[in-house]
């Protein structure tokens, strides 16, 4: 890991820098192009996809790809950080019926939250569905799903930064960062 910075009194290493992330978000945006049948709908996982998404998007536009966005508000945590049962929390307001749909996630780990919601939106009646995350942590999966656009595979840490948090702390970091330490107690 590169270097390492002290946040609310943290030392936070950083795994992906911003100049990684922004450069490799330009990759997947161009990797994309000429994939969709029409705009896509692009529906964002919130919370903790809310930055990505946002930079994610500015590039699908820059390599000529314009998007529709929506968001969407999945629960697969309980009172600690097992995944469980899905839930929606707050819905997509969009017709998804024969539309090109693209998932952002921040990080697919089990895959049971984007299992769950490219189930839903192909159940709904969605043309296609693609799935695109920064990280991929391949060591925890438990669903069948895999992502179509990838940012970088995640080495098996408990990581924070560029919307992803711990205790609601640390998603204004513009980086990926691992709590170096006890991540639980990071807070």
């Amino acid at each position: 890991m590169a270097g390492s910075i002290t946040v609310r009194g943290k030392r936070i290493s950083t795994l992906f820098s911003a100049r990684q992330i922004d450069e490799r978000n330009a990759e997947m945006a161009a990797q994309m192009r000429g994939k969709f049948k029409s705009n896509p709908l692009v529906i964002a996982v919130l919370k903790g996809s809310f930055v990505f998404a946002a930079d994610l998007i500015r590039a699908m536009h820059a390599s000529g790809i314009e998007p529709e966005v929506e968001f969407i508000t999945l629960s697969s945590y309980g009172a600690g950080t097992e995944s469980g049962d899905v839930k929606i929390l707050r819905d997509v307001d969009s017709d998804v019926r024969g539309r090109d749909v693209l998932l952002i996630d921040d990080i697919l780990e089990s895959g049971n939250t984007l299992a769950f919601a490219r189930d839903l939106m192909l159940k709904r009646g969605a043309g296609s569905v693609e799935i695109a995350v920064l990280l991929d942590k391949h060591s925890r999966r438990k669903a069948q799903v895999v992502a179509n656009y990838v940012g970088f595979d995640c080495p098996d840490h408990f990581v924070v930064g560029y919307g992803m948090d711990v205790g609601h702390a640390f998603r204004e970091l513009p980086f990926v960062g691992v709590v170096e330490g006890d991540a639980s107690k990071a807070a």
